[in-house]
């Protein structure tokens, strides 16, 4: 529940900032890497670290976007994209 009414979450999970980005919420990530740079690189996710500097702007920068999540990194129906190749591979 807090997720789906939140604008953005601070985290250091790298499960919740793909979560964050499936609930289309911005990501603001307290860890020095991401294994999710597609987050970071199409604008999903910022990176801040510890930095509270880079924390501030990041949410400032976040807050003050509109969210407009089309799925630009998977396209539409990924599930059933995924579920055809399932059943081609395992006849």
């Amino acid at each position: 529940a807090l997720l789906k009414n939140c604008k953005m979450v601070v985290t250091d999970s790298g499960g919740l900032q793909k979560e964050a980005f499936f609930n289309q919420k911005f990501c603001i990530v307290a860890r020095t890497e991401t294994e999710w740079v597609e987050l970071v690189e199409n604008n999903f996710a910022a990176i801040a670290g510890s930095d509270y500097k880079k924390i501030i702007s990041a949410f400032h920068s976040f807050d003050k976007k509109e969210l407009s999540f089309d799925m630009p990194l998977y396209g539409n129906k990924v599930g059933e994209k995924i579920y055809n190749e399932i059943v081609k591979l395992v006849g």
